[in-house]
């Protein structure tokens, strides 16, 4: 791993990995088509009224999706987190699927993973890798440093709904887009094997897809470093893990059996 890549992750909370997926393109296309077939409890249709044009989402499939699994397990994902977090150990979270077919104008909200998570640790970072071609007006985009504003915001629904948690000191997501010009916003054109990696504190948004030819097909995984320990936001989470409630309080180690090491 590139240690100015390392330093720029540091630094920015986000970088862009270039074509280290390559191999991987093809099989996690076949894998999320056997998830689109074979939808897990979580899947949800964001725009259930349009035939076209259409938002789906599924997550914590990967135990039970060979593709996904094999991914996970023998690809380079684990090994780019851990160089990029500095962790002696690095595990699996858990995987998240989301598609944007071509046209559909619907933004993903300004947000930040953390406040979501039944989890934290201390190094963290997601890795979304897209399927197809993203141009830059169509990508996830960042606001650099927003990892480090020692800040939690309170999670929203895509629905635009606000959680509702009781964990103290959850502040309101300011308005990144009427003051653009006040932050570094990155975000970058992708070909099929590259991918972005972000820490889950990164504040980041998604504006809807331009493309009228291509979907916007994303695998993201989530990895945790060390100490990876569990959080009880005081109410739901996303995923919801919900068998962990009373049966976890927070700080205490989360069980391997569910969140396996995989280096």
């Amino acid at each position: 791993m590139n240690e100015q890549l390392r330093e720029d992750f540091d630094r920015d909370g986000a970088v862009v990995v270039r074509g280290l997926f390559k191999d991987w393109i093809e099989p996690l296309r076949e894998s999320m088509a056997y998830n689109l077939c074979n939808p897990g409890p979580f899947f949800r249709n964001y725009t259930p009224d349009q035939t076209t044009g259409r938002f789906f989402g599924d997550y914590c499939n990967w135990p039970n999706n060979p593709g996904y699994r094999s991914f996970i397990e023998d690809g380079p994902a684990a090994a780019i987190a851990r160089a990029l977090m500095g962790s002696d150990r690095v595990r699996i979270f858990h995987e998240h699927v989301l598609i944007k077919e071509a046209g559909n104008n619907k933004p993903t909200p300004w947000h930040h993973d953390e406040p979501y998570y039944c989890a934290t640790a201390d190094q963290t970072v997601s890795i979304w890798l897209p399927l197809d071609p993203v141009a830059r007006d169509s990508c996830v985009e960042f606001v650099a440093g927003s990892h480090q504003w020692g800040k939690l915001f309170r999670p929203r629904k895509f629905s635009g709904v606000d959680y509702d948690h009781k964990t103290p000191n959850l502040e309101t997501m300011p308005d990144i887009d009427a003051k653009r010009d006040e932050y570094r916003i990155l975000g970058w054109e992708l070909e099929p094997g590259d991918a972005i990696a972000f820490n889950y504190l990164t504040v980041h948004g998604a504006p809807g897809n331009t493309s009228d030819q291509h979907s916007r097909r994303v695998v993201s995984t989530r990895w945790l470093g060390d100490n990876a320990r569990y959080v009880d936001r005081g109410g739901e989470t996303s995923p919801p893990f919900s068998h962990l409630i009373g049966k976890l309080k927070t700080g205490q180690p989360l069980p391997e059996e569910e969140f396996p090491f995989i280096l």
